[in-house]
Order: C-alpha cells, then structure tokens, then sequence
C-alpha cells in the first residue's frame, strides 16, 4: 500500500474516538497487520497518535493539525498514520506511554510517537500546536525535520539506535523481573508481610494535603481511590487515627468541590487545581465505579448517612446516563458540549451556570440566592466567567443568613436541584462513547454487588448481575473459553487482557456474595482459570497484561502499578486468593509467587503499588470466612456483617443440605467440597453461621452476635448507629 493507494479507513472502526477522526483527511489506518506491514513496504517510519474519545487535548490537536490539508500531506507522504484508541488497546499504550514517561519524565494523552517500521519508538511525546510556541515546536515542522532526518542515511541510523536503547528500556520497565524469580528459582523471597501495608499507608499520610484534602501540595488533584482503601485497611488493622482522619477529609472534599456533579451526580475525572474547584469535565465509567467504593468503606467506618447518598447519587446517575439497555455499562461521557450561547463545543458547557440562569429556571429569589450561595456560584465565576457548582456553605451558615429553619433550606435546596437538573437536561448534551469494556464492566459491578450488600438495596445486585450476563452473552466465548475486550452495536473486537479477566472474575465473585447464585461463582473460576493459563508465566514468578496467546508488540508489559484504575496485577491477585477457597487450583500459589517476585518493589515504592500492598496484607492475614448454610442470606445476617468495615469479607453461601452442595459442585466442576464448604450443612434445619480467619473457625451458630462475638467484638458495639454529625461540624 503504497501513499498514493492509501485511505483513511476508521469508518471501519466501532470505536467512537476512531470514528471521530474518520473524515480527517489524514490517511489514517487503525492498529493492524495491514497498517504495520505498509509501513516496511514503504520503508517509512509509523506516526503513531493515541488518545481517547473524552480527550480534550486528543480534540484540540485533531482541530488543529489533522483537520488541516496542509498538515495531511506531509503526514501522508512520509508516513504510515495510526490511530489507536488506548481504552480499546491498552497495552498499546501502555508500552509506548512508558518510553514518553522514561525519557521526557511525563506523560499524558494526546500521545504522539514516532516508529520504525518495526514498531520501535525513536522520538516522542504528547500534544504539540500547529506552529511552534513557547519553545515547543510546531507539529508539521517537526513531521517535516523528522522524514527528512529518515532519509539521511547517518540520521536514519542514530534514529534506529535511538530505537533499539528505548525500546531496550521499555522492556526492562516492563516486561523484566528479578533475577531469581519463578517457582523454579530454588531459595525465593518471601511474599512481603503485613506491614508493607503500613509503608504504604505512611506513605500516603505524607503526601496528603491536611488543608485542602486528597493528595499532592498543589494541582491537578486526582480522586486516587487504591490510596484510600489503604487508610481504611491500615486504621482497620492499627486503629492509628490519622489514617482515617485522611481517609475522611479527602471524602469529604471530594464531595464538596467540583469533582462531584451536584446537580446531576457522579464523579468527573480529576481537578485542576489544589482546592477540588474546577474539574476535568469528562466522566469516566471507572472512576464512577471506584470512587463510590471508597464512600461506602467511609459509610462502613463512621456511620455517616452522607457518604451512603454519595453512593446512591452516582449509582442513579450511571443507571440514567451510562447503562445499556439491555444491561452492561457505556465508557465515557465527554467533557465537551455544544454551548447553547456560542453554538461551539466548549469544555463544561453542559455543567456550569450564571447567577442569572440559576434565577432564570428557580424564578423564586429565595430560592436562587440560597442555591448561588450554598454552591458558590458567582458573578465572577470559577471557570471561565461561568460556575461549575462547589458546596461551600453550611445550612446552619444558610440558616442564619436567610432566617429560615434548617429543615426548610433543606428542602428548598433538594427543590432547587432537582428543577435545575431538568433544566440542564435540555441543553445540547456531552458526546458519549459506547463502547462496553469487560475490564470496566467489572469495576462497576463489584460497585452495584457491593452497594447492594451494604446498603441493602436488592436493585443493585439485579443491575449487577443484568451487567455481567450482558458481558457474558457478548464477549466470553463458552466453546473456547476466551474473553474479548470490547463489544459496541453488535461489533467484538480484540482480545481480552488481565484486566479484562481479574477485574470481570471480580464482578462475578461479587455478585456470587450478593445474590448466592453459584453460575456467577462457576463464572469466576472459569476466568480465573484462563488468568493461569494465559497470563501466568511460572518461570518468570509474574502475571503479564497480555494474552500468551495473543498479538506479539515489541514489549509484553505487566500492569504492577495502579494507573486511573487499579492494578490489573493486583486485582488479579486479589481475586486468585478470594477464589483459592473455591478452587481445586493452586491459585494461592500463584497469587504468592507474584508477590515474592514482586517483593522488594513493593517495600521500596508502596505508594505507586497500593493494590498490591492490599493484597499482600491479605495474604499475610487472611479472609475473613463467612460460610452460611441456608437457602439464602438471612438479611439481618448481611445487615450485620455489611453495616460496619471488616476488610476482607468473603460471603459463602452454600445450599443447606448435602444433596444440594452435591448439584453446586457438578455446576463448579469439583469432585469433592472445597473446605470452605467441606462439613459445614446446615444444624436443627435452620440457616447456619460459620465464622472463619486464618483457617480458624467458630463453632456453628444460628446467632449472628454470637459470631461476631467470636471475632473479638463486642456485639452492642456493631450496632449502626444513626446519628450524623452536627451540622455545626459538618463540612456538608
């Protein structure tokens, strides 16, 4: 293929941030063999560009620069161009985003990189303006010096060295591990113990910001959700109060600052500055899935009804505006919309307000001045002239400003959101991707199984389940056991990778524990499976991201690190360890080798590991078993062992007798019970309770206090109660 033969074919593509770019007159080509055999038959280097549909920056160098003829041409003449969405092709991006970090200290998305036909990177980086500025150079220029360095036969040369040193450099990041590591290494590390959980989680108190909440002395602010469930693991296990004293002002200012959407629910990506005023306006499936998690360990630790309406506010906003039909979860929500004042797509227009259009759309001046006062919304603005709402006043402050009762503000704020919302939701609305990912499928299910078991809330298990049959029906192949990625309008593509399958067997063991219906168990396990055939290298004592059998890159990358997700690593291990009770496999085996191989990594940088820090702190201590023999869940059972933070918890719900645990274990696969089960039927013909940590049991009971009794509590203690703080105290 050569320039001249070539076309932009991603109107073959599903992916809507692909299709975006299909009327470009660039030649685009998606990631493929075609795409990649072209660039060696044309001996030309590939310019590679990789963003994501909710990208404002992946928009602003698309307006710019491949809109324009001029910048085509010179794109089109000398090189193969690729276009790769990075939620569709994670590892992808993960290689190349890794050289950008290692050689320029940074990252971010748009990401512009430059390969040999191999696929090997020798000049890279992020957004670059049309014509140079400040230092930065213009990109047709730079496209332009670049081809005509390719042709120079010296530069070409010092170009392919380059190449081979960084992508040299992205397999040692990458794909490397300790010398001595594998089951077969003889005299291995041991797995790091418990306390790495308290480097970690020191390490996160240095880094907290006490004045403004989260984390980091100044902007952007991200929500990091992995960094607080390890406060909420470490005041668990050390009772040490600063832990949950961070654990509870980064809640709390999350909730109050921009981050949050107050008028429709749900969580924007990140903030731009220290304070949480002013967001990134795009939403993400996974952080509405992963935030909302951390507010119900918060609700779990304190009692605090807030943190519980948080929760049900962003579930309520993702079953309105990120849900299929037919069950599973959309991706994204853009940050741009079309601006009812300029026609043009601006960034937030679909979510900040003037005073004049709050008292437009409430028409009560009372009303208007208490919503502008609590939410800081102001003639001058906080975001280009405009407000995007930040909870800022008390309602006692409110009470006494406005002489009214504080019940009656209440009301009249609840009034006055709900009026706005309608109103917002006629203006021209956010572009949304549609692409249903089974890694963040997951996420989100682990969210609505959770919820439902702590907030009691049978709708969230049903949304759960809807969710994993719909992944299920559409992206696991049952004949060959294998899960794609990514499914929009009919359309599979591309294999899935670990966390596809860690944070999917997650989902599904969830959703066991909160419905006790053993095809979701099976499920998992026959995912878990797949992580150890696919994934699981024994010499090398580590999980990679990318299928053995799967498409070869110049690197196979593992995923150790948290990123805007967790670790694929660490929910894999997590997950493996959790599904060891079920399983005939060694999946504890596993989960501790990656661990031992991984050791002096994480005792040497805690913090950028959090979810693998988790998960051998669990390792360490061990589940918390709660086997019940019944038919189902007894809900004051749940109630009690859900309404407080117990770390954890694993719910085994087994069939009462041992003629039904005999139809369980056909479903599973097993010949004999596993003992998490083994022995444990139901007495006197009622629901039974066995409490289990660390291979030690409780005698079986029909009495949930006498089971938490044994745990070490004192029962009277485990009462939620009902109180919140005084509004005098309260940040809300």
């Amino acid at each position: 293929m050569d320039s001249s033969t070539a076309r932009n074919r991603l109107d073959e593509e599903e992916s809507p941030y692909l299709r975006q770019h299909a009327d470009n007159p660039v030649n685009w080509q998606p990631w493929d063999d075609q795409a990649l055999e072209a660039a060696k038959e044309r001996d030309v280097p590939i310019f590679l560009s990789i963003g994501y549909s909710a990208c404002h920056w992946c928009h602003v160098m698309a307006d710019e620069s491949f809109a324009d003829e001029e910048v085509a041409n010179v794109l089109n003449e000398n090189f193969v161009p690729i276009k790769v969405d990075r939620e569709e092709r994670p590892d992808v991006d993960s290689i190349y985003m890794t050289v950008c970090q290692l050689v320029s200290g940074q990252g971010g998305w748009p990401l512009s990189a430059w390969l040999t036909p191999e696929g090997k990177p020798f000049f890279i980086g992020t957004y670059f303006p049309k014509e140079g500025q400040r230092g930065q150079p213009g990109f047709r220029d730079l496209c332009e010096r670049i081809s005509d360095s390719w042709e120079s036969e010296e530069d070409r040369a010092e170009m392919e060295n380059r190449a081979e040193q960084w992508t040299d450099a992205a397999t040692d990041q990458l794909e490397e591990t300790p010398d001595g590591a594998g089951v077969e290494a003889g005299a291995a590390a041991e797995p790091p113990s418990s306390d790495v959980l308290e480097t970690a989680a020191d390490a996160v108190l240095r880094s907290a910001d006490r004045q403004h909440g989260g984390f980091g002395s100044s902007g952007p602010k991200f929500p990091q959700p992995s960094r607080l469930r390890v406060l909420a693991r470490a005041y668990d296990r050390t009772g040490q109060e600063e832990y949950r004293e961070v654990f509870a002002e980064t809640l709390d200012a999350m909730a109050a600052g921009g981050l949050y959407d107050h008028v429709g629910g749900g969580f924007h990506r990140y903030c731009v500055d220290r304070d949480w005023t002013v967001p990134h306006f795009e939403k993400m499936l996974y952080d509405n899935a992963e935030i909302p998690r951390a507010f119900l360990t918060g609700y779990q630790l304190t009692g605090e009804d807030r943190y519980a309406e948080i929760v049900a506010d962003t579930l309520t906003f993702v079953d309105r505006e990120l849900t299929h039909d037919e069950g599973g979860f959309f991706s994204t929500l853009d940050a741009q919309s079309e601006s009812p004042a300029t026609g043009e797509r601006e960034e937030g227009a679909f979510y900040v307000w003037t005073p004049e259009e709050v008292h437009d759309v409430l028409e009560d001046e009372t009303d208007a001045a208490l919503f502008c006062a609590r939410y800081d919304i102001t003639e001058s603005g906080n975001f280009e002239g405009r407000n995007q709402p930040n909870r800022v006043a008390k309602v006692s402050e409110l009470a006494s400003q406005f002489d009214l009762a504080e019940h009656e503000i209440l009301k009249r704020l609840d009034s006055a959101r709900k009026r706005l919302f309608e109103a917002r939701e006629e203006r021209p609305r956010p572009n949304r991707d549609e692409k249903v990912l089974a890694g963040w499928n997951g996420l989100m299910i682990s969210t609505y199984a959770e919820a439902a078991l702590t907030l009691g809330e049978n709708d969230y298990a049903e949304t759960a389940v809807d969710a994993l049959e719909f992944v299920r029906d559409r992206l696991w192949d049952e004949d060959d056991k294998r899960l794609s990625r990514r499914y929009k309008d009919g359309n599979v593509k591309v294999d899935g990778y670990l966390e596809d399958y860690a944070f999917l067997a997650r989902g599904a063991l969830d959703c066991y524990q909160a419905t006790g219906e053993v095809d979701h168990l099976a499920f998992a396990l026959e995912l878990a499976r797949v992580i150890e055939i696919e994934f699981w290298d024994a010499e090398r004592g580590t999980l990679y991201f990318t299928p053995e059998s799967g498409e070869s890159l110049v690197t196979r990358p593992q995923e150790l690190g948290d990123q805007s997700t967790p670790s694929a690593t660490g929910v894999a291990v997590e997950t493996l360890l959790a599904l060891d009770a079920f399983a005939d496999e060694d999946f504890e085996g596993i989960a501790a080798t990656v661990l031992e191989t991984h050791a002096n990594t994480l005792e040497a940088s805690a913090l950028e590991h959090a979810t693998l820090c988790l998960t051998a702190d669990r390792l360490a201590t061990g589940a918390l078993e709660v086997t019940i023999a019944a038919d189902d869940l007894p809900t004051q059972w749940r109630d009690r062992f859900t309404s407080r933070y117990l770390p954890d918890r694993l719910f085994a719900l087994r069939p009462p007798t041992e003629e039904g645990l005999e139809e369980w274990l056909e479903t599973l696969g097993l010949e004999d019970a596993p003992a998490i089960w083994a022995g444990r039927e139901a007495r006197d013909e009622e629901p039974t309770l066995y409490v289990c940590r660390d291979r030690t049991c409780s005698p079986p009971t029909h009495d949930v206090d006498e089971a938490l009794e044994w745990l070490g509590d004192n029962a009277d203690a485990l009462d939620m109660t009902e109180t919140t703080l005084d509004e005098s105290e309260s940040p809300f």
